[in-house]
């Protein structure tokens, strides 16, 4: 245990303490392979955290930044949820347990949701010698894109065309909240949430596929790249394409909407000459597994939730 560690809890970073964490965040990314922070939570520290949120900062005795953690506490009804991150160089002494147990201290009544990204074995060390249970995990999905890919087949009448910037947003959100009723993290968006990620570098709308019929919104596939050389403090890697959210209208399920949105997403990702695809899945959707696998896609690694 570090006896010198300082903690400082922060509702906003400055500009100083946001340059400060997305050095700290590239050395963890470089070093892990991976980053620490969910894209959501990345999006709003950027630009100095948001009203909801809390950051923990860790310091050694020189005032270097070897810790932090950001803790949401939006969600009542499952408990606050945190991310950490831990300087490669500092890790192995307690760092991350001084950070959980400082957290626990800020819970009202003790709950405690825990982020770990990737498949490590150090993180789940920790969880479980803190008392914390294994209760969600998300599967990356991988699928190579010269393999062949089947022919995109629309169900009848309903046609295809990218998002248009300042039309779109609230026949979006509006499915969106539909398709996602009992998840959240992806359901409650509202437009903030959405023109955030409009003002990415990653965003592109030839990527954000729409499919209509008539004039109603019944599904959508949101494609993304990683890796292009554009991501702020993102180590550079081979530009791999991602499968970033696919949502069908209740009403339209059954009608296979849903694979033909897939399809279409990967055929515009290979289309930008990308060689690999990767998509994020609750590993008890079977049905939505099955549906990846059908279309070639295998495990490649998890994300996992520890909760007490």
């Amino acid at each position: 245990m570090d006896p010198d560690l300082q903690l400082e809890t922060l509702q906003r970073l400055d500009h100083e303490r946001v340059h400060e964490l997305t050095a700290l965040l590239d050395r963890v990314t470089e070093n892990d392979g991976l980053r620490p922070l969910s894209e959501h939570v990345w999006l709003h520290v950027k630009e100095g955290g948001d009203p909801h949120g809390r950051h923990l900062l860790a310091r050694a005795d020189d005032g270097a930044l070897i810790g932090y953690a950001h803790v949401d506490a939006t969600d009542e009804v499952e408990g606050p949820s945190a991310e950490l991150a831990v300087d490669p160089s500092h890790r192995r002494r307690g760092i991350g347990r001084r950070l959980i147990e400082h957290i626990l201290g800020m819970s009202d009544d003790g709950r405690l949701r825990l982020w770990a990204h990737g498949e490590q074995l150090a993180a789940a060390e920790l969880a479980e010698r803190m008392g914390f249970d294994r209760s969600r995990v998300l599967w990356q999905m991988r699928r190579s894109l010269y393999a062949p890919l089947p022919r995109t087949q629309l169900p009848d009448g309903v046609v295809l065309r990218p998002f248009v910037v300042g039309q779109d947003e609230q026949a979006w959100l509006d499915l969106n909240a539909r398709a996602f009723p009992h998840l959240p993290d992806q359901g409650s968006w509202e437009r903030l949430d959405l023109d955030r990620r409009i003002r990415e570098p990653w965003f592109s709308p030839e990527g954000f596929l729409m499919a209509w019929r008539d004039d109603r919104l019944v599904g959508f596939h949101w494609t993304k790249v990683h890796g292009d050389g554009h991501h702020h403090g993102e180590h550079q890697h081979a530009p791999i394409g991602e499968v970033y959210v696919v949502a069908v209208d209740p009403d339209e399920r059954g009608s296979g909407l849903g694979r033909a949105l897939t399809l279409a997403g990967l055929h515009h990702l290979r289309s930008l000459d990308l060689d690999q695809a990767m998509l994020y899945v609750d590993a008890s959707n079977t049905t939505a597994i099955t549906l990846y696998e059908g279309l070639g896609f295998a495990r490649w690694d998890m994300d996992v939730l520890y909760q007490r």
